[in-house]
C-alpha cells in the first residue's frame, strides 16, 4: 500500500506543481473532505483499512438491560466533530482532536488504558481506525484527473 502512495505522489506531484496555491488548497480540501466521509463509512462499517472485520467488543454484564443491547463502536467518535480535516496548498491531514484523539489512538494501536476514571487499566484489541484503502486512491487518482483534464 505505501508503494502505491509514493507512486501516486510522484504522479501527482509535478501536476499539483503546476496549479496556483490557491487552486492547489480548494483541490486538497475536497480531497481531505472525501477522505473523511470514506473513513466515516469504513468505520461505520466496523472494517479495517486491509478490510478486515474489528474484533467485537467485549461483553458486558448488564443487569438493568432486558434483551440485546448492541452499540456500535466508534459512533461519536467518527463524527464531524471529532473526525477534522485540515488542508493546505501543500498537505492535507484527516484525523481527531482532542479527548478523541486520545482514544483513537488506544484502539488504533491497541494499547492500554482505563474504560473510565477510576477503573483499572485494561488492555484494548487493535481495530485500525485510520487507513488509506485501494479505493481511497482510487478516489484520489479520480478527483486529479477530474480537475486537471
Amino acid at each position: 500500500m505505501r508503494d502505491e502512495l509514493d507512486v501516486l505522489e510522484e504522479w501527482a506531484g509535478a501536476l499539483l506543481a503546476k496549479l496556483e496555491p490557491g487552486e492547489r488548497r480548494k483541490l486538497l480540501g475536497t480531497m481531505a473532505r472525501n477522505l473523511r466521509r470514506d473513513q466515516q463509512k469504513r468505520i461505520a462499517l466496523q472494517r479495517s483499512p486491509d478490510g478486515k472485520p474489528y474484533e467485537p467488543r467485549k461483553r458486558r454484564e448488564l443487569k438493568a438491560k432486558r434483551g440485546r443491547v448492541k452499540a456500535q463502536m466508534f459512533r461519536k467518535l467518527r463524527g464531524v466533530r471529532h473526525m477534522r480535516t485540515e488542508h493546505s496548498s501543500q498537505e492535507l491531514t484527516v484525523g481527531f482532536v482532542g479527548r478523541a484523539a486520545r482514544i483513537a489512538r488506544v484502539h488504533h494501536s491497541g494499547l492500554r488504558d482505563s474504560p473510565a476514571h477510576g477503573q483499572r487499566v485494561v488492555p484494548y484489541s487493535a481495530r485500525e481506525l485510520l487507513g488509506f484503502t485501494k479505493s481511497d486512491l482510487r478516489n484520489f487518482k479520480d478527483i486529479l484527473l477530474e480537475v486537471l483534464v
